[in-house]
């Protein structure tokens, strides 16, 4: 049971620091767009407060109060993670940002997204 533990706990550090990670280099995207024109500055500060609050709800569902405050977390971080992703798709889609340069951040985008809908897939399962 500890070693199951441990491991929950590890992968949510994991989570914890990746989704940091993932904000860390939105703002790095941001600040070159800040750069160019206005429709790029606009763009950029909708990315920004989506791409960050991602790892923000992760950190609050760390400490949660509860497993429904857990799973509530967890649910918001998924759709800003969404968000995010419809924001770099529509950078790359108008050409503002080359396909190239957000290909890694869509494809880690779609992987917090796909690890977020697990973890509360699997929490909602746990309270039935």
């Amino acid at each position: 049971m500890v070693k199951k533990e441990l491991e929950v706990t590890e992968s949510r550090r994991d989570l914890t620091e990746r989704t940091f990670a993932f904000g860390v280099r939105v703002v790095a995207l941001c600040r070159a767009l800040d750069r160019r024109e206005p429709t790029s500055r606009i763009l950029a500060g909708q990315l920004l407060r989506s791409g960050t609050s991602v790892g923000a709800n992760v950190e609050e569902a760390q400490a949660s109060q509860s497993r429904a405050d857990f799973t509530s977390k967890c649910s918001i971080a998924c759709k800003e993670a969404r968000e995010t992703h419809y924001w770099l798709r529509l950078l790359s889609a108008t050409g503002i940002v080359a396909a190239k340069d957000v290909a890694d951040l869509l494809d880690e985008c779609n992987q917090v997204i796909a690890i977020l809908t697990a973890i509360v897939k699997k929490v909602r399962q746990g309270t039935k």
